[in-house]
């Protein structure tokens, strides 16, 4: 086992080497004119400051957490959780600062050519990529290799299951913290910006006189890189660390269950390995398809992993292995399972393109729905957000059903770890969409010429559907994750209540079942299915508060400065920066901690008013009924969300409708599709994404209370 744990984490190592050599090659390329470079250095700055305003809230908040862990289940799971914390927080701030550096290089390059622009809009982007999985594996293996190497602790022992879900657990709560805050900052500038400047005042997106702007384009660093850097980060270290928990707790007694333990970090270590040779194939060919070329680096990615899958578990399953309930799986189950996890990977990634690019059915139909009218639009794109829901829940219920007919639950354990082995080369396609999104912004600010900001449009409207692909990837990823982690939870129950003198507080429940005769499983199915849709109204709510703040801001610079029309006088963009800055740290707090307390709040309630066995089938209930809607909730929210932005530069492109006409820039089908995409730009990149960590937290926080139950330490 030794071996296969080092290779892992050498993996990781490998990764954050790689994020570094890159780094410096990034670094090295123009940052084009003074004016470029003036407006990148004004969102470097807003974007360190939110960042650091942000992490000092959040700090804040995870001391008096991680105080709780220490008194309450002990320094391993305390420790665990700092290292979930900073690495995801590092993770997120890694991700930002390339971000902001990356943007005026790709202005410049693609001021020289598209194929340069996109080789160093992606490469930015595999830079995040390697850092947020090479982080992750260093994190999660290397604190295993500590606990169970170089403290002695026995694998399968409470102190090292509670410290790796505590790790998870501080990755989560960094994560949900950043994607939501994050996505308050940037949406409520992104739709204030266009509500007073596109709307109002006739102006083109990112017009230098729209004071919005510069908070704008701090807003897709801050959200769509940090916050979406962390929120694969916490994906990736959650669904590992719960196929080891299921690992410990499925094959407990058996003598290969480190081996067992250590397979899902093998299998992520060799798909860093297969990520980093996928991203050098990433080149733009003759026909100038700018999606065509990242899927070059993504299938490359994808055939290389079933080989080193293959290899990895052939190496170190060399039988058949025995779950404690007696079912017999063979290693090339395990195989099969993480081509299930790839295959779902395919094809959420062949269905939210579907659902959000240009050239298909679903966002051409909102821009058909444009032309009527403004209500038209909304509605059609209301309806494209429900039907996307289908397709990938299909494919999500087909994988679990292949997978745990190949072996069982931890088929499915392995099936989403693999799929998120690869996730390094997909957080490369993520970050390739705001640092693109960027570029077009310092083109059009800085006076670059038009052909130019036709070249970042064409990889902007690419980059909508990669950073869409990899919402859906995430959220798919984490409805499998956190059935996993339900398993965990129903799986530790059985186990302390079969084992009331070791754990006290589990003695006389008799036998827990999720019965639908039982009212109060009903109960936290309702309670669950309800915190997706709250905490979703929540998010949006605080970015139409933060954009009111911001249209008011911006019509007071145009009103009591009339020069900033003509070009002579500077907007203020500090001001609205801070506005938002203020606006966002406030408003991320509340919703951030509803998956925190709700399943705490549960528990003592059903407790108090009933017993123990119903209070634990009411918390179990309740994370199905999280898993379920925000499911649904998640996958509505970022495919109608993208389908309504890629409508809009649909239309800007040029549009020709059903009878033969021509809609641009400044139509009124226009105006529509910019009402559509403002409705729909808390969806795709606030509340939706967020949904994402909200369903695995709610899953972790249960998992630790059970631990700190069987700690002794209350109840």
């Amino acid at each position: 086992m030794t071996i296969y744990l080092s290779l892992a984490f050498a993996a990781g190592v490998l990764g954050v080497l790689y994020g570094a050599v890159q780094t410096g090659v990034l670094m090295k390329a123009s940052a084009g004119n003074d004016k470029m470079r003036e407006i990148a250095a004004a969102i470097q700055e807003g974007a360190s400051a939110y960042l650091k305003r942000q992490y000092l809230t959040i700090g804040m908040v995870g001391v008096v957490i991680l105080i709780a862990a220490y008194f309450l289940i002990g320094i391993y799971a305390a420790v665990g959780f700092l290292i979930g914390a900073v690495l995801s927080g590092a993770a997120g701030y890694a991700g930002m600062l390339i971000s902001v550096r990356a943007n005026v290089r790709t202005a410049q390059a693609a001021s020289e050519s598209l194929a340069k622009g996109l080789n160093l809009a992606f490469r930015s982007g595999a830079i995040t990529g390697m850092f947020v999985a090479g982080g992750a594996l260093i994190g999660v293996s290397g604190y295993y290799i500590v606990l169970t190497q170089h403290l002695g602790l026995a694998s399968t022992s409470r102190e090292v299951i509670d410290g790796l879900v505590a790790l998870g657990f501080g990755a989560s709560l960094i994560s949900i913290f950043a994607r939501l805050g994050g996505g308050i900052f940037t949406k409520g500038a992104d739709v204030g910006g266009d509500m007073v400047g596109k709307v109002e005042a006739g102006i083109p997106e990112d017009d230098p006189r729209n004071a919005a702007t510069i908070a704008d384009n701090v807003g897709d660093n801050v959200g769509d890189c940090a916050g979406m850097a962390a929120d694969l980060f916490e994906t990736y270290a959650v669904t590992t660390v719960a196929t080891m928990v299921l690992a410990a707790i499925f094959f407990r007694d058996q003598p290969y269950v480190d081996v067992i333990m250590a397979l899902p970090l093998a299998i992520c270590g060799v798909c860093v390995v297969t990520s980093i040779i996928g991203s050098f194939f990433v080149r733009l060919g003759k026909s100038k398809n700018i999606m065509g070329a990242l899927y070059q680096g993504l299938i490359v990615t994808g055939i290389l992993s079933i080989v080193a899958v293959w290899w990895i578990i052939n190496q170190m399953v060399t039988g058949p292995i025995t779950t404690v309930g007696g079912l017999e799986i063979q290693p090339m189950a395990l195989f099969w399972s993480g081509m299930v996890g790839l295959g779902v990977t395919a094809a959420i990634v062949v269905i939210t393109e579907y659902y959000t690019g240009s050239n298909f059915r679903p966002v051409r139909s909102v821009a058909n729905a444009s032309v009527s009218g403004h209500g038209t639009n909304v509605i059609q794109g209301l309806a494209v957000s429900l039907e996307s829901t289908a397709l990938p829940a299909l494919t999500i219920i087909v994988g679990i059903v292949a997978s745990f007919q190949l072996a069982g639950l931890f088929g499915i354990a392995i099936a989403t770890t693999t799929m998120l082995g690869v996730a390094g080369m997909i957080v490369a396609l993520d970050a390739f969409g705001p640092v693109t999104d960027n570029a077009g912004g310092i083109a059009e600010m800085a006076g670059l010429p038009s052909e130019v900001r036709h070249s970042t449009d064409a990889l902007d409207a690419v980059g909508n559907t990669t950073k869409a692909v990899t919402k859906g990837y995430a959220i798919g990823s984490a409805g499998l994750g956190a059935l996993v982690l339900f398993a965990a939870y129903t799986s530790d129950l059985q186990y302390f209540s079969a084992n009331p003198a070791d754990y006290p507080f589990f003695a006389d429940m008799g036998g827990i079942t999720f019965d639908l005769t039982n009212p109060y499983v009903v109960v936290g199915l309702l309670f669950g299915g309800l915190l997706p849709f709250l905490f979703g109204g929540m998010s949006m709510m605080a970015v139409g508060r933060a954009a009111e703040a911001v249209v008011a801001e911006v019509r007071r610079q145009f009103r009591e400065n009339p020069g900033i029309m003509t070009y002579q006088v500077k907007p203020e963009y500090g001001r609205a920066v801070d506005i938002l800055t203020k606006a966002a740290i406030r408003e991320m707090i509340v919703p951030s901690l509803l998956p925190v307390l709700s399943p705490i709040v549960l528990f003592v309630v059903v407790l108090n008013i009933s017993d123990k066995a119903n209070a634990f089938a009411a918390l179990g209930a309740m994370l199905m009924g999280v898993i379920v809607t925000g499911l649904f909730v998640a996958i509505s929210m970022t495919s109608g969300g993208g389908a309504w932005d890629n409508a809009k530069k649909v239309i800007e492109e040029g549009f020709t409708d059903k009878n033969g006409v021509v809609h641009g820039k400044g139509s009124e089908a226009h105006k529509a599709a910019v009402t559509g995409d403002t409705v729909g730009d808390p969806y795709k990149d606030t509340s939706g994404p967020a949904v994402n960590p909200m369903i695995k937290i709610t899953n972790i926080v249960a998992l630790l209370l059970l631990a700190v139950l069987a700690s002794g330490n209350i109840g």
